[in-house]
């Protein structure tokens, strides 16, 4: 079983191992919301609000199939960038991976609305995007950049709301 970590002002605290026994029942976890302070600055909320329906994000599910250049991490790299652009969202942070002897690339670029994680397999010209993104980002423009950029001659895309409310 993993152990979870939990970090506070720039320390790790490392929960303690548990293990369940064979009769264990899950329980509920209880949900913890934080208290208002009305002298406290606004926040900005980045919950969407779209036909009546109130949610965190929209979260891409993209197979590229028929691809080229994914075990080229400066292509990959670049259309991660570009995606980020195009969807009007903010880059914090991009790791990518490249594996050995023309393995594929993995990688993901954390957004300050999200993220977009990418793993390649180039032998197969299979590529699997995630695009998560909150607030006033627009996700579905990252598609473009990745057609542009990796010329699939199949594209699959699957859409799923997160934290409807």
């Amino acid at each position: 079983m993993a152990r979870l970590q939990l970090v506070t002002a720039n320390k790790v605290a490392r929960a303690p191992r548990v293990r369940p026994s064979a009769n264990a029942v899950a329980k509920p976890m209880p949900v913890v919301l934080p208290v208002r302070n009305d002298n406290e600055p606004e926040y900005k909320d980045h919950f969407i609000t779209r036909n009546g329906v109130t949610f965190a994000g929209s979260h891409l599910i993209i197979d590229l199939w028929e691809a080229e250049g994914l075990d080229d991490r400066d292509r990959i790299e670049q259309a991660l960038i570009d995606a980020v652009k195009a969807a009007g969202a903010t880059l914090l942070h991009i790791h990518l991976h490249t594996f050995s002897d023309g393995g594929g690339v993995s990688g993901v670029a954390v957004l300050a609305e999200s993220h977009i994680s990418v793993h390649t397999w180039p032998e197969k010209g299979y590529a699997a995007f995630d695009v998560f993104m909150c607030g006033d980002a627009q996700p579905r423009k990252a598609m473009d950049v990745f057609k542009a950029a990796f010329n699939p001659g199949r594209i699959v895309v699957g859409e799923h709301k997160r934290g409807v409310l």
